[in-house]
């Protein structure tokens, strides 16, 4: 029953990868007990084969005051074009690891960081997902025709929006 479950979380963690990396830019929400609700959005560098969402940062920000108050936080994700959409929850950590920190790094972030990998400011943020949920249409018009002629077969009804949920 456990590799039932692994398995299954583990296949959820490749189905958001494979929207993510599409995707690009997740919506970071954060939470203040004197603001509510701040968002802003965050380009994603990684979502590790473990499920944990990184993301680089400046170490400075008010995210990162906000973050070390409550460190629960929502990422959210939506691709128009493809009828894509995520939502994840998780808490945040903050990490200088300098080898994670290399593995990530791409020159396109010299536009936030201007020193490079040796920029002061930087950081990474580290979201220890616990629960994803996706909505995705985005099936080609010919699986969407396999997919309606299995459910005839099987009797089943057909649905042409794929959502699940995944914990983390």
């Amino acid at each position: 029953m456990e590799y039932e479950y692994e398995l299954k979380r583990l296949e959820g963690i490749e189905r958001l990868r494979g929207m993510i990396d599409k995707i690009k830019t997740a919506m970071f929400t954060t939470y203040s007990a004197t603001e509510g609700f701040h968002s802003r959005p965050m380009g994603t560098a990684q979502l590790d084969v473990e499920g944990n969402l990184w993301f680089f940062t400046n170490q400075f920000s008010t995210k990162m005051a906000e973050i070390s108050i409550e460190n629960k936080v929502l990422v959210t994700y939506a691709d128009t074009e493809r009828n894509s959409y995520i939502t994840i929850t998780g808490h945040v950590y903050v990490s200088d690891d300098r080898a994670k920190i290399q593995e990530l790094w791409s020159p396109v972030l010299n536009f936030f960081f201007p020193l490079g990998l040796d920029d002061p400011k930087l950081a990474l943020i580290r979201i220890d997902t616990e629960h994803a949920e996706y909505w995705d249409t985005s099936r080609s018009e010919i699986v969407i025709l396999f997919k309606r002629i299995e459910a005839a077969i099987k009797g089943k009804k057909f649905e042409r929006d794929e959502h699940n949920e995944v914990d983390l």
